[in-house]
Formats: structure tokens, sequence, C-alpha cells
């Protein structure tokens, strides 16, 4: 099935399920199994704030977890009370509104909120290692990690203005991509695998407007380990 086929799928399926989910019905449920179920909480973090430093001082994590993580949480329950989308995980929220104009600020804000929740989780102390099913496919898809890591590091350097660099899964293959803002793979129906945050917010406190120097250093803090478990399932 291609991306746009899929995409639509996703679509239809939140649009039937959303309406079901405000009633509490059985269907929302199923339809929210099949794009996701990251709930509008926001996750604790996985590790202590200064456990990425130097690469990211205890400083910028504090507020950047507890002031803008935390605020696109807050205001995404602001704007879905009430609502058919009240209730409904954020992929499925982001499906729902991706696109629409009268949605853009429910889109933002439940894109930005997931986004920084797969942010926190693509780094871990030190690093980890690929499994052999998603090292088989790295060297499938750009000949080695290390050539991986170039593109990624490239996609996140290179982003105008404010966003993110992406590897993300489309079916078995992987892609490396950029997007601008609250833009998001699970927007297009692309599995996000691991994410580089590069609003300004993430390193002007440390790195001033040295965003190369930034992504240089959270590259060696991937956690690989959690994107082998994301392209697993």
């Amino acid at each position: 099935m291609d991306t746009t086929n899929r995409r639509d799928i996703l679509r239809a399926a939140v649009a039937v399920g959303g309406v079901a989910l405000a009633a509490g019905a059985a269907p929302a449920r199923a339809a929210a199994r099949a794009v996701g179920h990251s709930p509008q909480v926001q996750p604790p973090l996985p590790y202590a704030p200064d456990a990425l430093a130097p690469a990211i001082s205890a400083r910028t994590v504090d507020f950047h977890y507890n002031k803008h993580h935390k605020g696109y949480f807050t205001n995404l329950a602001k704007l879905v009370a009430g609502t058919p989308l009240e209730q409904a995980s954020l992929e499925a929220i982001i499906l729902a509104t991706a696109g629409k104009g009268e949605s853009r600020a429910i889109f933002n804000n439940a894109a930005q909120a997931l986004n920084h929740n797969l942010y926190w989780q693509s780094l871990t102390p030190g690093g980890s290692a690929p499994s052999a099913a998603l090292a088989a496919a790295i060297a499938r898809d750009f000949g080695s990690k290390a050539a991986l890591d170039a593109e990624l590091a490239k996609a996140a350097t290179g982003q105008f203005g404010s966003g993110w660099g992406w590897l993300a899964a489309d079916g078995d293959k992987l892609k490396v991509m950029a997007t601008s803002n609250a833009g998001t793979p699970v927007a297009d129906g692309l599995t996000p695998l691991l994410v580089i945050d590069v609003w300004e917010h993430a390193y002007y406190l440390d790195e001033q407007n040295r965003r190369a120097d930034y992504v240089s250093a959270v590259i060696p803090l991937l956690d690989w380990a959690g994107a082998s478990q994301r392209y697993a399932a």
C-alpha cells in the first residue's frame, strides 16, 4: 500500500473513530489502536535532567521539558476540551487535523507534544547500539551507520528555521527527512524512529546559534536500542 492510500485510510479511521470516542464506543478504541495510542499526558523524562550533559545541560533540559513540552500538552487540553477529540490519542488527533486550516492550532500542539515525546526517547546517556535487524536495514538503505549519522546530521543542521531532523520508516524502508515547525512523519503515514529537535529552544541556552555544534554533540547520544524497538513494532 502506498503512503497516500495509507494516510487516507488512517484519516478515515480517525474521522469515524473520533466521533465514537466521544461516546465511548468500542469502534473508537479499535481506530485509536490502528493509528497509535500516545495519551494526552506528558510522560516523565526517561533520565535525570543532567544525564545528557555536557551535550545538553540540565538547565536546557529543565526549560525545554517543563516550559515548552509541557506547554503543548496544556494548550492541547484546552483546545480539544468538549470536542470529539478530547479523549483521542495524539496520533489520532494529528491524522484528523493535518492539513486542515481551521484545526491548525490543534494539530500544532498535538504534533509538538508527540514530537517532543519522541525527542526525549531518542536520546540516552552514552548512546546505544541498533539491533541486528535495524543494523541490517541501515546497511541496506544507507551503506553504513556512519553514513546514516552523517545524513541525519545534515538534515537536522540544514533544516531552515525551526523544525526537526528525522529517521523514519516507510514500511521496512528507512528514510531521513526534515520537517519544519510542528511537521511530523506521523501526518504522512510514516513511523518515526528517531528525531533531533532543532528548534532554538533545544540548544540556544547552551550553544547560542551554533546548531551544528549541538547536532554533533547529540548524535553520539542517540538511543538506537529504542529506535530498534519502534522499527520492530
